[in-house]
């Protein structure tokens, strides 16, 4: 069973060209179920001085979001993105699954919620320490974007991180 993650809640969104799933990698980076599929990571959007939601830049965050990822194209293909996971809510927070609620509705689709969401960096075959400053996503920082690609055996082909999901003032 994957172990919960040291750092922030995350929000993932799967999009395969084939089928995919989350599995434990094995040792050569292979993860199974994953072939040709692409997986997007962002954090939840800002949070309010209080309460469980998000805050009002976290709004536009998430629906900037949205318009995003109905645009982005991955190797000269437009975005079809087949399942969209967010960590469950819980009594301290809702945002996870706020941040995409935007993007779920757009593409039709329902959000995933029974993972917690564990290693997710190492254990789709990244490694948290090239992608994030000292391996961890900075509490400050809601416009990131991580891009793993896998090929046809689903071997992880390429990590990376982007500025996705900018606000109008960014």
């Amino acid at each position: 069973m994957l172990r919960p993650l040291p750092f922030q809640l995350f929000v993932l969104f799967v999009l395969a060209f084939g089928t995919a799933c989350i599995a434990n990698p094995a040792e050569d980076k292979k993860v199974s179920g994953l072939e040709n599929a692409v997986i997007l990571i962002i954090r939840h959007a800002e949070k309010p001085d209080t309460g469980h939601g998000l805050s009002p830049t976290g709004d536009a965050r998430a629906d900037a979001c949205a318009s995003y990822f109905a645009n982005i194209v991955i190797d000269g293909r437009p975005l079809k993105l087949d399942h969209i996971f967010a960590t469950k809510d819980t009594h301290n927070s809702h945002r996870p699954r706020l941040t995409v609620e935007p993007t779920a509705q757009k593409f039709g689709l329902k959000i995933d919620d029974r993972f917690k969401i564990p290693r997710l960096l190492r254990a789709l075959g990244a490694d948290p320490q090239k992608l994030l400053p000292n391996g961890k996503w900075p509490a400050d920082s809601f416009g990131w974007l991580i891009q793993l690609r896998y090929d046809q055996n689903g071997l992880l082909v390429e990590s990376k991180r982007v500025d996705a999901c900018p606000l109008s003032s960014e």
